[in-house]
């Protein structure tokens, strides 16, 4: 995972806020607003994501922060094109991976 989370079941809101680098508040904005987010709840109501919960604010960060959609665009086209645009998401995440490798071995040089 490129944000920099630890290999583990669950995150706390602060461990996905803190990797997005953005507010707690957002978090649990977007959770209200798009269905796809379930975190797991404790007793005391804490959140726990998964990591299919944080590769979904992965998308939706992607939707509205980088590719400048709205609320409601980024829940249309989750809603009608999910396939190709987690398909999409998903080549552009790896393509980035790749280039980062390449800048950190360019750096070495």
């Amino acid at each position: 995972m490129k944000h920099n989370l630890a290999d583990k079941l669950y995150y706390t809101i602060g461990e996905v806020a803190k990797a997005f680098d953005v507010n707690s508040s957002l978090i649990r904005f977007w959770e209200k607003e798009f269905d796809e987010i379930q975190p797991k709840k404790n007793a005391k109501g804490n959140r726990k994501f998964t990591r299919q919960d944080v590769k979904t604010i992965d998308l939706i960060y992607h939707l509205v922060k980088e590719r400048g959609f709205t609320l409601e665009g980024a829940k249309t086209h989750l809603r009608e094109d999910k396939k190709e645009t987690l398909s999409k998401f998903e080549l552009i995440s790896k393509l980035k991976a790749i280039r980062y490798e390449l800048m950190s071995i360019k750096n070495q040089l």
